[in-house]
């Protein structure tokens, strides 16, 4: 086969358009996360006074992990169907969104190279119009002396 075959081949399957998804919402989260840093930042005091109640939390926490400990088994069993359907949507959404996403960047490239096209090709240039024919000057003729006289 030859590689334009095997690129389209690639291009038209769903885990190249599952990783464009992934790919796409990475983006969208690294472009978030100086709003999110900022937020931290302004919470630095708030957390500090949260920091001194941790041991009393840890306590109140270790006592309720005890009961979902004993529960863990039948969750866990209850847990694997679902994270199964649940990832299976997750992948469907991520190839919608990178179908989306290759859509969206292929029609911008299109429109770059149309625009490059465009600005490439020849001008067309203009009939050239020839001046008018000048009075012919008068010829003088071109006389060369004789050898010897």
């Amino acid at each position: 086969m030859t590689l334009a075959t095997e690129v389209k081949k690639l291009t038209e399957s769903k885990p190249f358009y599952a990783a464009a998804g992934v790919g796409d919402y990475a983006i969208e989260k690294l472009r978030e996360l100086p709003v999110q840093l900022e937020k931290l930042q302004a919470r630095r005091g708030e957390l500090r006074l949260s920091a001194k109640d941790l041991p009393v939390m840890a306590r109140d926490y270790a006592s309720k992990a005890e009961v979902y400990a004993k529960d863990l088994p039948e969750r866990a069993k209850g847990y694997a169907g679902v994270v199964g359907s649940r990832a299976t949507e997750i992948y469907e959404e991520f190839a919608s969104r990178g179908r989306q996403a290759v859509s969206r960047v292929s029609g911008e490239a299109a429109l770059e190279l149309e625009e490059l096209s465009e600005s490439a090709e020849p001008a067309v240039a203009e009939p050239v119009v020839k001046p008018a024919a000048k009075p012919a000057a008068k010829k003088t003729a071109n006389r060369t002396p004789k050898a010897g006289g």
